[in-house]
């Protein structure tokens, strides 16, 4: 059983979370549907003509950090605190964790541990209906842009440390084209509305170039 197929859902890292209730999220839902399933991934990142732009990154920000949510809880078995002592992404790049908030001063821990910090830090600001709010029509926060920015230079690192360390490893599971092909969404994503600065994606320059230059 592929273990992006039937079975995930035993193996996801934490439970899915929805899009923004109302109908104004589910329209959106089912425009990404619509237009992910042409295979058209450009054409899926665009804004839907007349839609307010901060109900499309949100219903977005949610899919993405159940996509990267879904990629890691495969791995989980591989990733561990012997095998990944420090979250790295190549022997240039480490990242340390703080919130601001519960951890103010970077701290060095085992890639796990930063994924749960980071997938912890997401899922607070999810529920949070100050930032992401639920209510159809209820304002977005003056902030909100700046947060989502910082949900997507968070969910690269989860990608750029698969990459660096475990893509044997999901090539050994023939799932590299389902990781790619999730990439290259989150990536176009990212472009189209410049949600992460250009010395952030230096860990995965090559493989960004190829994907927007395609």
């Amino acid at each position: 059983m592929s273990l992006f197929g039937l079975g995930r859902n035993q193996r996801t890292f934490r439970p899915k979370k929805s899009a923004p209730s109302g109908s104004k999220g589910a329209q959106l839902r089912q425009h990404i549907d619509a237009t992910l399933g042409s295979g058209n991934l450009r054409e899926a990142v665009r804004l839907p003509p007349g839609e307010d732009i901060n109900e499309w990154l949100a219903v977005n920000t949610v899919d993405f950090f159940n996509q990267v949510n879904l990629l890691y809880g495969t791995l989980t078995e591989f990733c561990t605190p012997e095998i990944c002592p420090t979250m790295t992404a190549g022997p240039k790049y480490e990242y340390r964790w703080a919130d601001g908030v519960q951890i103010k001063k970077p701290i060095e821990v085992s890639a796990p541990k930063y994924v749960e910090y980071l997938m912890d830090w997401i899922e607070s600001q999810l529920d949070d209906e100050s930032i992401f709010p639920q209510r159809l029509g209820a304002p977005f926060p003056s902030n909100f842009r700046d947060v989502v920015k910082t949900i997507f230079k968070r969910l690269f690192r989860v990608y750029a440390h698969i990459y660096h360390t475990h893509f044997q490893k999901i090539v050994s599971l023939k799932e590299e084209a389902h990781l790619n092909t999730c990439f290259k969404h989150f990536i176009l994503f990212t472009c189209e509305f410049s949600l992460i600065d250009k010395k952030e994606l230096a860990p995965l320059h090559e493989l960004i170039e190829s994907i927007v230059s395609y």
